[in-house]
């Protein structure tokens, strides 16, 4: 069973979907640790509510993105986290996580990527008037939701449709598609270490 991490910014939505997998026994994951940059994020009460351990700090309290990053690290070692899964968090992962981390911090974005990086993603889809947009599962590099795509769904665009109803639709798609991609993520992960360690004997 790998221990992970979740990073998130906001409600906490994909956060819940990862713990409630987690629970039913879908997902073979212990998670050790919340890491929230938003001390005002509800996904801080669903947090406590599961009893999941948090680290939450302010940016303007450092003076680089490399100092915080220490401090994340520190925290992630305490817990033994093996694995990353950002889940609407907002902030770019730089070398100090990525470097311990490599191949094993994966991201959810709402839109197929490349098209819409960045965040507004769906305001950003709705304003090219497209007719499809969707989500995508992603491993994390330095870049902008640039890493490698692990997995895509696509997601149609009604003419009719709403800002708030292409994130209803988005949002309905991640909770399902996020846990399910983990699941297999992970499982790939135990098998690979349980190869070499049959090797290293």
């Amino acid at each position: 069973m790998k221990n992970i991490a979740i990073f998130a910014s906001g409600s906490g939505t994909n956060f819940q979907s990862i713990v409630d997998s987690v629970k039913n026994g879908l997902l073979n994951a212990n998670i050790r640790l919340l890491v929230c940059d938003n001390p005002n994020a509800f996904v801080l009460e669903r947090a406590k509510n599961e009893k999941i351990p948090i680290f939450v700090f302010s940016s303007k309290d450092y003076t680089s993105k490399a100092e915080y990053e220490k401090d994340i690290l520190h925290q992630l070692q305490k817990q033994e986290v093996e694995f990353i899964v950002l889940a609407g968090y907002m902030r770019l992962i730089g070398k100090t996580l990525l470097k311990p981390f490599e191949g094993k911090i994966v991201n959810i974005h709402p839109s197929l990527l490349p098209l819409f990086p960045g965040k507004n993603a769906v305001e950003q889809a709705l304003e090219a008037g497209v007719s499809e947009t969707g989500v995508t599962i992603h491993y994390v590099d330095e870049g902008m939701d640039t890493g490698p795509i692990i997995e895509q769904r696509v997601i149609p665009i009604a003419k009719s449709d709403t800002k708030p109803m292409v994130l209803d639709k988005i949002k309905r798609v991640e909770h399902e598609l996020y846990p399910n991609v983990l699941r297999k993520l992970l499982n790939n992960h135990q098998e690979e270490n349980h190869a070499k360690k049959t090797c290293n004997h």
